[in-house]
Parts: C-alpha cells; sequence; structure tokens
C-alpha cells in the first residue's frame, strides 16, 4: 500500500506517546488514548440526585464529512482525533478502497469538519451509496453496497491460538490504561493486539468508528494480521464480526456479549469469538480450537474495581 506520508501524518499521528499513566504499562503502546487533550472532553455542570450542584467531564463529538477523490461518501460522528485512520479504515471496511491503492493525498480540514482521501485509481460509487443498510452499532453504523461482498473470500490464519494467560493480561492492561472512558465514559474502545500486549487503542462513540480506526492505521503504516488479536469494550455485533474478518484477524475478544448473527457469522468464517471477558471469567461460542488454556483462573488476578467497566450483564455498550 503506498501513501503520501507528508500529507497524511497531521492527521495520522496527533497523539502517539503516552503522557500519562505506568510507563511499563504503556511500554507496547504505538498509539493509545490521550484523556488529557482538551479537545475531546468538556466540563459541564448540573445537579445530582440530591440536588447538588456536580461538575462531570462528558465526551465532545462532531461530524466529520468524509469524501473520496471528488464523491461525498458520508457524515460521520466522531470525536475527531485521528481522523485520516478513520477515514481510511473505513473506505477500506466498505469495500471502497482496495488495498493495493495508492493514496496520493489525504486532507483533513478541521475548521469546515471535512476529510478528503485522494487514490491514483478513479473512483465512482454512485450505485453502491444508494443501497444502504443500517448496523446495530451505536450512533447508528452504516454499511454500504452488498454487506457480505467479500467475507465469504477470506482465509483466516488456523494455526494462531491464544492463551487465556494473554487474555487476562491483555483485559488488566487495558482496563488500567489512562482512556476517555475512565475520564468521561459514554465511549467505545477497540485494541490491536499482539500475544499480551496491547498495540493501537483507539476509542470514539461508536465502536464501528474505533474499528475503522484500526483498520486504517494497519493499512496506512503496513502492519499486517498476523499472529493479530483484536479486543472491543463493545458488543459482539455482525458487523464487528464482519470487519474483524475482513481485516484477516483470527480473534475477536470482548467485555461485552454477543449477538446470534454475530455468533453464526463467526462460525461460518472461522473466527474465534470470546466475549464477557471480565477478571477470572470468558465464555467462547466459536473458534475454541484456538485457546490455549495455560493459567488456572483460580491464579488469575481479579480485577480492579477502581477500573471496571461494565459487562454484558451490567448493561449494554
Amino acid at each position: 500500500m503506498e501513501h503520501d506520508t507528508a500529507q497524511t501524518a497531521p492527521g495520522a499521528r496527533r497523539r502517539m506517546a503516552p503522557k500519562m499513566g505506568d510507563p511499563d504499562l504503556l511500554a507496547d503502546f504505538r498509539v493509545r488514548p490521550d484523556p488529557a487533550d482538551p479537545r475531546l472532553t468538556e466540563r459541564v455542570e448540573g445537579r445530582d440526585e440530591s440536588g447538588r450542584t456536580v461538575e462531570t467531564g462528558v465526551v465532545v463529538e462532531r461530524p466529520l464529512t468524509l469524501f473520496l477523490n471528488g464523491q461525498e461518501i458520508v457524515t460521520m460522528m466522531t470525536i475527531g482525533d485521528y481522523p485520516a485512520y478513520l477515514a481510511v479504515g473505513y473506505l477500506l471496511n466498505q469495500n471502497m478502497l482496495r488495498p493495493d491503492d495508492t493514496i496520493t493525498g489525504i486532507d483533513v480540514d478541521d475548521e469546515l469538519d471535512v476529510v478528503v482521501v485522494r487514490t491514483a485509481r478513479a473512483t465512482d460509487y454512485e450505485d453502491k451509496l444508494k443501497k444502504k443498510t443500517h448496523t446495530s452499532g451505536c450512533a447508528q453504523g452504516t454499511v454500504f453496497g452488498d454487506l457480505m461482498e467479500k467475507f465469504d473470500t477470506v482465509e483466516l490464519p488456523k494455526n494462531d491460538v491464544v492463551r487465556t494467560s494473554w487474555i487476562y493480561s491483555l483485559s488488566r492492561k487495558i482496563n488500567m490504561t489512562p482512556s476517555l472512558y475512565l475520564e468521561a465514559g459514554a465511549i467505545h474502545g477497540c485494541v490491536l493486539c499482539e500475544a499480551d500486549r496491547p498495540l493501537v487503542y483507539v476509542e470514539d462513540v461508536g465502536r464501528h468508528n474505533a474499528v475503522d480506526k484500526i483498520a486504517g492505521y494497519m493499512l496506512m503504516e503496513g502492519l499486517g494480521p498476523e499472529n493479530k488479536i483484536f479486543y472491543t469494550t463493545g458488543r459482539l455485533t455482525s458487523e464487528m464480526v464482519i470487519k474483524t474478518v475482513q481485516m484477516r484477524i483470527p480473534i475477536l475478544i470482548s467485555r461485552s456479549g454477543f449477538t446470534a448473527w454475530g455468533v453464526d457469522l463467526a462460525r461460518r468464517a472461522g473466527l474465534t469469538l470470546i466475549g464477557r471477558a471480565k477478571g477470572r471469567r470468558f465464555i467462547a461460542l466459536a473458534g475454541a480450537e484456538r485457546i490455549v488454556y495455560d493459567t488456572d483462573p483460580a491464579r488469575a488476578a481479579p480485577e480492579d474495581p477502581r477500573h471496571r467497566r461494565k459487562s454484558s450483564h451490567d448493561g449494554d455498550e
């Protein structure tokens, strides 16, 4: 994949360096949330259940209109970080951008809330844009064209494994990493991992945006799916399964629960689908043959209640 790094760098590399937290915990991250960024949250005054005046943090969302060459594709609601990764990942997951396309430029206009992706290949998706499917993604996810356009052609690696010790370690590291969720809530997170190391951690108001950012990062930075694990805080829906399979990542883990179609698609694709991964517990509803049980759950460290997130039993994410 070729792209003009001079033009994509401003939108793609705004926040790469850790600024807070345990240095050992953050050492593996290439990208991670920056809850200290003043553009991403606001302090808002209100009243609590006792009538007292309180101040709390809320996530800022803003529109971002995406153009591919000269054609307007979609307007997304997003927190606004990493617009280049989001744009490229969205186009890739919608099958509007091919892995071998040459990106000649990405222009991000923060004042107009616009991102323009330009390719060497001429594109015209007028017919595809007429076929629209609203998904179960929060912030109203949308898929254009045939939802299963490439799904059945993907062959996932069969020899990749996930160790139970990695599941426990990843949950702990991700939950303890400074994030917008811990700062203000009302946001989803997705993390690209390798073994027990989280590499790319992004958040957004919709989980479909977060997964698209990771897809864009992988394509633009030349990071392959080999030996990778995808972790999400949201529900394991059909859209999450389809996008994970399109990225050719064989293992998908979530703290939250499943949908029936998500499970059916995971089994159809040979994807390992692990949900309700919280503390010492998890359940695999597809691809359990990739799991290596190398740790006694009783010996795993319990989840710190200070960093506890909602599970599928406590409320949908």
